[in-house]
């Protein structure tokens, strides 16, 4: 059920050294093209960037747990794909909210084949326009880091309204989510 893998996937910030299935990424980036676009103008492109030397130019352009700054991937756990979400500007000035819908729909499909996703948004995205040899219609959105994962964050209840998430003694990541009850209303958010 679609419910249950949407609750059960985590952010993923530490992966196995182990490649990513090209047929995957392939189905990822199909699924995020069949998303739905605002107004249906579809001005989102992708680039898969799976190639060992690419891999090493994009990573030192990614930043991971702002909460944790010493909590990152090292070289050896680093993601074993990406996949760049673009803007064709010739298309549509900004990308709406087509980008976030395209990110998760990557994420979901790479979920149902057993990797983990993180989706970056503090990138250096001059410095990978240029990596990624993109033209000047063409700007990064959003990066989706993909590859199997190498650790299994859990969620907690926020508590006393701290939302960052933390490493525990055994370094296991625990991320805090609000519960049910504090963002959901009927009707109205006052009754």
């Amino acid at each position: 059920m679609i419910y249950e893998k949407i609750i059960a996937r985590r952010t993923i910030r530490k992966y196995q050294n182990k490649p990513v299935p090209k047929e995957v990424l392939i189905k990822c980036v199909d699924a995020a093209r069949l998303s739905p676009s605002g107004a249906n103008r579809q001005p989102l492109k992708y680039i898969i960037i799976n190639d060992e030397e690419q891999l090493r130019k994009v990573f030192p352009l990614t930043k991971w747990a702002g909460y944790l700054p010493n909590y990152y991937p090292t070289e050896e756990e680093m993601p074993r794909a990406y996949i760049a979400i673009l803007l064709d500007k010739n298309i549509r000035e900004n990308p709406g909210h087509d980008a976030g819908i395209a990110a998760m729909a990557i994420s979901m499909v790479a979920f149902d084949h057993g990797l983990g996703s993180c989706i970056l948004g503090a990138i250096d995205r001059e410095k990978l326009k240029e990596v990624l040899k993109l033209p000047e219609n063409l700007e990064v959105v959003l990066l989706v880091a993909l590859g199997y994962p190498a650790e299994q964050p859990v969620v907690d209840e926020v508590k006393d309204g701290d939302i960052k998430y933390w490493l525990d003694e055994n370094g296991v990541l625990h991320v805090p989510k609000r519960s049910l009850e504090e963002v959901m209303r009927w009707n109205t958010w006052t009754s």
